[in-house]
């Protein structure tokens, strides 16, 4: 067996065992409200990512990728020692994926491109020092840092709040469900269509101008917001209630029983006096709550409210299918990039500006995303959809769609921005409306510490590995 194919197997391994870390990790993000929030379970996410990532990655992913991850290092260093070259990259993806792999082993969702970058700098530094680092590019991905979940969560947190008010406080939710979602129906399938259409079509040679990419999306939405028109109205929820007005907000009632809480806990450690007051103060609100209950009719909107969760679950996995499909099209391809870098350096022997990534190897790294995503994704998902906030299918689309519309926005700016930010983003937007008491700091504190040592610690471990390497083969 020849050293060039040795090289080989050993890189192809390497390069499985990020992709199983991409699925363990990246994958899980896009998945994760929807499973936290009930709209799927755990199996059939696994099922809609595993196709939609896949035919993301092989039928709209680019076929062509830059060799050192958008010109981070200068490829000038490694003109008479390809080998170097090999070595290091290898080392990255290994310090790339065994960050990952414990990352979330913690449930911590990173960004896989961020953990890509730090060890391709780690590597870059160490050959060639400082000097050889692109810093504006550099510097460009860490204020992508900011951007991502910051554009995230106000969008999220927008959406979220006209939900709230223009539905879920209604005094009729089930009306106010079928007379809005038309217009929710034009919005989403209109933005995902003129998503796909920019980031599809080129694969297949077939250019549109923007007005008449707009058109078709602006079609594609009229049709959508018709059929939904025709449908929701079709819908009978069984032993519709007909409430009585009322002044106040179903969320009243809410409040108060969180204030009896409080007076409750008053009452029992308080004496003399105080004990008192707080008892008299305890039975009006009691009976405040009770006046309210009848008056908003809280306990029979349950119906209700479950009408409008069941129909934003649908949109709500049609959302993530979105985000798998362009997490496929995008970061996928992106991550087997640097494999086929490397063999094509271990082919030709010298290094191009341009690498081909062939479509074996596409199906290759789509295998192993899937393997990581059904063995391992369900720690990162579990944080994303129960341990930042409490997630139902209108929370999970909101938070969903806030982080599609940025990942659009971004990608059309030609901003460097990370998936993975802009979803947690969202995903905390959503919590922030309701209140700052609806999120689990603690969560959040770990979630942006994991962020903050993720390119230093994918450097480390880069070197280490590059020492590793070069130990064995030299």
């Amino acid at each position: 067996m020849t050293v060039e194919t040795i090289l080989e197997i050993l890189v192809l391994a390497i390069g499985f065992y990020m992709a199983w870390n991409i699925g363990a990790n990246d994958v899980s993000n896009a998945m994760g409200t929807s499973v936290g929030s009930g709209a799927l379970t755990l199996r059939r996410a696994v099922i809609v990512a595993a196709i939609l990532e896949f035919c993301g990655a092989f039928f709209v992913g680019s076929n062509v990728s830059e060799t050192m991850q958008r010109g981070l290092i200068d490829t000038s260093l490694f003109l008479t020692e390809p080998t170097l070259l090999i070595l290091g990259m290898c080392g990255a993806l290994l310090g790339t994926s065994v960050w990952l792999q414990l990352a979330s082993y913690f449930g911590w969702p990173v960004s896989t491109t961020h953990a890509i970058v730090g060890s391709i700098l780690g590597f870059g530094c160490l050959i060639g020092g400082v000097d050889a680092i692109q810093w504006e590019e550099t510097a460009s991905i860490a204020i992508s840092w900011v951007l991502s979940p910051l554009c995230g969560a106000v969008i999220a947190y927008l959406m979220f709040s006209i939900l709230q008010r223009k539905i879920l406080y209604a005094m009729n939710p089930t009306e106010a469900t079928k007379r809005i979602l038309p217009l929710i129906s034009f919005i989403v399938l209109g933005t995902f269509t003129l998503s796909l259409i920019f980031n599809g079509l080129q694969k297949f040679n077939l250019y549109l101008t923007f007005p008449e990419a707009v058109m078709i999306a602006l079609l594609v939405g009229l049709l959508s917001a018709g059929l939904t028109y025709i449908l929701v109205r079709r819908i009978r929820v069984s032993d519709e209630p007909s409430f009585p007005m009322s002044r106040h907000l179903p969320q009243t009632v809410v409040s108060l029983e969180k204030a009896i809480k409080h007076l409750q806990r008053v009452h029992v450690t308080s004496f003399d006096e105080t004990h008192a007051r707080v008892s008299q103060l305890l039975d009006e609100v009691k009976d405040l709550s009770k006046t309210m209950r009848k008056e908003t009719s809280f306990a029979e909107r349950s119906s209700e409210y479950r009408f409008v969760e069941k129909m934003f679950s649908y949109f709500q996995i049609l959302s993530a299918c979105f985000i798998a499909f362009a997490h496929g099209a995008n970061d996928v391809a992106n991550a087997i990039g640097p494999v086929a870098a490397v063999l094509d350096v271990i082919k030709n022997g010298v290094i191009s500006d341009v690498s081909i990534i062939p479509s074996w190897l596409l199906i290759f790294g789509g295998l192993g995303i899937v393997i990581g995503l059904a063995t391992w994704g369900w720690r990162v998902i579990e944080t994303i959809g129960k341990k930042i906030t409490e997630l139902t299918p209108t929370r999970g689309f909101c938070a969903e769609f806030g982080a599609a519309i940025t990942i659009l926005i971004a990608s059309k700016l030609g901003l460097p921005i990370s998936t993975t930010h802009c979803l947690v983003g969202a995903v905390l937007g959503v919590g922030l409306a309701r209140g700052i008491r609806a999120l689990n700091l603690s969560t959040i504190k770990d979630v942006i510490l994991s962020w903050v040592l993720t390119i230093p610690a994918s450097a480390l471990m880069s070197i280490l590995f590059f020492y590793i390497l070069r130990a064995l083969v030299f």
